[in-house]
């Protein structure tokens, strides 16, 4: 069992930036693939970010490419999403999740635990 909480969320102009946590509580975190995905009112969950169980595998959809950075520290049980140069189509509530399979990690149906969310608000 994993519990994931994200933070650091919030309202920001456009082209600023934001920094979310997602701290995990658990012994098993580095045996997780972590994913970042987001769902903005009315649209379906999309995925923005995975990174492998040591950090050495990243992976972006193209919307974000350049402008986010995932990261993890296993030391901490946290991952990070590090978001530069922001646009108003940004602005969703962001879910990070965990699985045990690197394949299909793009795809929400392969994660087992999900954080609760948080908000980020992209201003024109």
């Amino acid at each position: 069992q994993v519990q994931l909480v994200e933070s650091g969320g919030g309202l920001v102009q456009a082209g600023g930036s934001l920094r979310l946590s997602c701290a995990a509580c658990g012994r098993t975190f580095s045996s997780y693939v972590m994913g970042w995905f987001r769902q903005a009112p009315g649209k379906a969950r999309e995925f923005v970010a995975f990174i492998s169980q040591s950090g050495g595998i990243t992976f972006y959809a193209d919307s974000v490419k350049g402008r986010f950075t995932i990261s993890r520290d296993n030391a901490k049980n946290t991952v990070y999403l590090q978001m530069n140069s922001l646009k108003p189509e940004d602005t969703a509530v962001y879910f990070c999740a965990a699985s045990r399979r690197l394949t299909e990690a793009t795809i929400a149906g392969s994660y087992d635990y999900w954080g609760q969310g948080t908000q980020v608000t992209v201003s024109s």
